[in-house]
């Protein structure tokens, strides 16, 4: 391997180093989102279920 390819060899690796670590972060910022967005729905959940006037009740299904 010549002086050249085995610069050429560290020049990607280096490259692939930075993507995978840029690939990482953008994982780590979508999930984190999912989980402060399904942090919300449950507290909208409980306090939509918490203030409701009336209770749940189940309700079957009509017959045809």
């Amino acid at each position: 391997m010549s002086g050249y390819e085995y610069e050429l060899h560290h020049l990607r690796s280096a490259e692939l180093r930075r993507e995978a670590d840029r690939q990482r972060l953008v994982r780590a910022a979508v999930q984190s989102r999912r989980a402060a967005r399904r942090e919300e729905a449950a507290r909208r959940a409980a306090d939509d279920e918490a203030h409701s006037r009336r209770p749940r009740w189940f309700r079957a299904p009509r017959a045809a």
